[in-house]
């Protein structure tokens, strides 16, 4: 009676496989079957090399210069995620950097919204992005998320030594938000970056239920915000444009 196939990973007795190891196999047999395997093995994959890395980057910088408006964001953002994968993180962030500034010019505030939070989940610190990004958040109204990223973009500030500029940006935000909570937050910002004149001030607008200038309407509050956002982000000093 002829012997039952014997099925190992998968394969049958006839052996197709290079983890197949025919049942009773000599010791010395069996370590030289799992040195050939390994030697077989391919080796694992990488990103590309820097030649062609240099190549895909310049075709997707034709392929956004030559992108019809509202387009030339995705070459861009593809070049990011190309350098991000290469372990070029500091080029991945000005790639994202400029595929904002690109989403913002076309007013596509919820794109660069979600571009922002790429950059902030690979470098938290980015006091710019931080900024622009809760500019986007009050524009579109997810207060909630606004309050965190204020929250992020104080502690960014504060860490960098930019409380001055943050505390003119956070100033500015309380002047025209309509949202009780948002002034309370922002109040205790700029508590936070040492101006408390500018914290008083921000306390009275509350008390008030908004300042003189607060913008109820949705869609002229969205518009305000979104310029602001484009003016935060078209901000760089020196050593902040190499790290977002």
């Amino acid at each position: 009676m002829a012997a039952p196939d014997t099925d190992v990973g998968g394969c049958n007795s006839q052996g197709n496989s290079p983890f197949f190891i025919p049942p009773f196999l000599p010791p010395s047999r069996l370590m030289a079957s799992f040195s050939s395997w390994f030697r077989s093995k391919p080796a694992a994959r990488s990103g590309p090399n820097v030649e062609d890395l240099e190549r895909r980057l310049q075709q997707l910088e034709r392929e956004s210069t030559h992108s019809d408006a509202g387009f030339q964001w995705g070459p861009l953002n593809r070049a990011g995620d190309l350098c991000l994968r290469a372990g070029d993180r500091d080029r991945a962030l000005k790639y994202y950097g400029r595929t904002i500034d690109t989403l913002l010019e076309d007013e596509q505030r919820e794109a660069a919204r979600g571009v922002a939070n790429k950059i902030i989940r690979i470098h938290p610190g980015a006091v710019r992005t931080l900024c622009t990004l809760t500019w986007l958040d009050l524009a579109a109204r997810h207060m909630a998320t606004a309050l965190l990223h204020l929250r992020d973009y104080v502690e960014g500030a504060r860490e960098a030594g930019r409380e001055a500029i943050t505390a003119d940006q956070v100033l500015e935000m309380a002047r025209v938000v309509p949202d009780d909570e948002f002034l309370g937050a922002a109040a205790d910002a700029l508590d936070q970056l040492d101006f408390p004149d500018k914290a008083g001030v921000v306390r009275e607008w509350q008390r008030a239920g908004g300042s003189p200038d607060v913008l109820s309407d949705p869609d002229d509050m969205a518009q305000y915000c979104l310029t602001a956002a484009v003016g935060s982000n078209a901000f760089r000093s020196e050593d902040e444009a190499a790290t977002a």
